[in-house]
C-alpha cells in the first residue's frame, strides 16, 4: 500500500499505483513544458505556482477515471494537463480578486509582481490550455468551454450575491457548483472519455466529480476558518477578511435569522466590521472556530461527500473505484 496524490490517498494495487504515479509524473512534465515561453520572465511567472507544488487533485481524478477504460490512451495525460492549467490560471485570478499574499505556502504572484502580471499570467495559462485542448477534438473543446463558462458564471454570481428572496445558502452552493464542481467534473469526465470508457461510466464519473468538487470546496471553507497557515498553505481567514461569505458565515447568519441569539448577532456585527484590523480579524476567527456554525459546515461537507460516494454505486468494483470512494473520506477528513 503506497500513498500517492493529495491528502495521503492509499493505493493498494501495485498496477494501479504504477499507472497513477506514471501518469502524474507525465502531467508534471507536461505542466512544465506548457508553461515555458520564449520570454524568460513569462516562464518564471507561469511556473511560479507549478513549482510551488499543490495537491494535483484534478490530474489524480483524471488518472483514476481513466482506469475504467484504457489508462494508456494518448489523450489521458494531455487532458489532465489542460484541467490543471485551467485550475492554476484561476488561482492567479482569484489571488488578485482576494488580494491574497500567500498561495501554496509561497508568495502569491500578485504580491510578487503586481496585479497586472498575475492577471496576464493567468490568461497565458488559459491560452496554453486551449492550445493543448485543440488536439483532443471538438467534443473536448466544447466540454471545456462549457465548464469554463460555468466557472466564470459561478465567480460572477459570488460577486453579485443572491437575488432578492433567494436563500443565500442555496445560492452559495450553486456558486460552488460552478466555481469548483464544474472543473472537477471535467477532470473525471476527461479521464473516462479519453480512455474510451462507456458513456454510462462517463456520466457516472462526471456526476461524482461535480459533487466531490463541492465537498472539496466546502472543506476549504472550513479550513479557511479552522486551520493555521502551516496546514493550509495560505493565510487563514482570507475570505473572512475580504468579506466573502463562505458556508460557516452563511450558517451563522441563518442561525441569527432562526434564533436571534444575542451572542450570534454580536458575532455577525463583528464580521460586518472592518476586518482588515488584525485584532478584529483574530477575534472573529477565534469566535467562529468555537461556534456551532462551523460544525454545521462540516456536516454539509460530509453530506456532499456521501452523495459523491453514492453516485459511484453503478460502477464495477475495482481498485480505482475503491480509491475514488476513499477520496470522499479524505476530503471530509480535511474538514476535521
Amino acid at each position: 500500500m503506497t500513498v500517492v496524490g493529495p491528502f495521503g490517498l492509499s493505493v493498494r494495487d501495485q498496477a494501479l499505483e504504477a499507472d497513477v504515479q506514471a501518469g502524474l509524473a507525465a502531467v508534471e512534465e507536461g505542466l512544465l513544458d506548457a508553461t515555458k515561453s520564449g520570454v524568460p520572465f513569462i516562464t518564471e511567472a507561469a511556473q511560479h505556482l507549478v513549482r510551488a507544488g499543490g495537491k494535483r487533485f484534478r490530474p489524480l481524478l483524471v488518472m483514476l477515471a481513466a482506469q475504467f477504460g484504457d489508462p494508456y490512451a494518448p489523450g489521458v495525460v494531455p487532458s489532465a494537463v489542460v484541467v490543471e492549467l485551467t485550475h492554476l490560471a484561476t488561482l492567479y485570478h482569484d489571488d488578485v480578486m482576494d488580494e491574497a499574499d500567500v498561495r501554496r505556502g509561497v508568495e502569491s504572484a500578485n504580491q510578487r509582481w503586481g496585479n497586472s502580471v498575475a492577471v496576464l499570467t493567468g490568461d497565458f495559462l488559459f491560452a496554453r490550455a486551449s492550445y493543448i485542448l485543440a488536439d483532443l477534438g471538438p467534443d473536448a473543446v466544447r466540454i471545456q468551454a462549457e465548464a469554463f463558462e460555468r466557472l466564470v458564471t459561478g465567480q460572477i454570481l459570488e460577486t453579485a450575491g443572491p437575488t432578492e428572496g433567494r436563500d443565500p445558502i442555496d445560492h452559495y452552493l450553486d456558486v460552488l457548483g460552478g466555481k469548483t464542481g464544474s472543473l472537477v467534473a471535467v477532470a473525471c469526465r476527461f479521464g473516462a472519455m479519453m480512455s474510451g470508457a462507456d458513456e454510462t461510466v462517463v456520466d457516472v464519473l462526471t456526476q461524482y466529480g461535480e459533487r466531490l468538487g463541492v465537498a472539496f470546496q466546502l472543506a476549504d471553507d472550513v479550513l479557511d476558518i479552522a486551520s493555521d497557515s502551516h496546514e493550509s498553505g495560505k493565510t487563514p481567514g482570507t475570505d473572512l477578511r475580504e468579506g466573502i461569505p463562505t458556508l460557516p458565515v452563511l450558517r451563522l447568519r441563518e442561525r441569527v435569522e432562526k434564533l436571534g441569539l444575542a451572542e450570534d448577532i454580536a458575532l455577525c456585527e463583528l464580521l460586518d466590521s472592518d476586518l482588515t484590523d488584525d485584532a478584529r480579524h483574530a477575534e472573529a476567527l477565534t469566535r467562529l472556530r468555537a461556534h456551532p456554525a462551523l460544525e454545521q459546515a462540516r456536516k454539509d461537507t460530509v453530506r456532499f461527500a456521501e452523495e459523491a460516494r453514492d453516485t459511484l454505486a453503478p460502477l464495477r468494483d475495482c481498485d480505482a473505484k475503491t480509491s475514488l470512494v476513499e477520496l470522499c473520506d479524505l476530503v471530509v477528513h480535511r474538514a476535521g
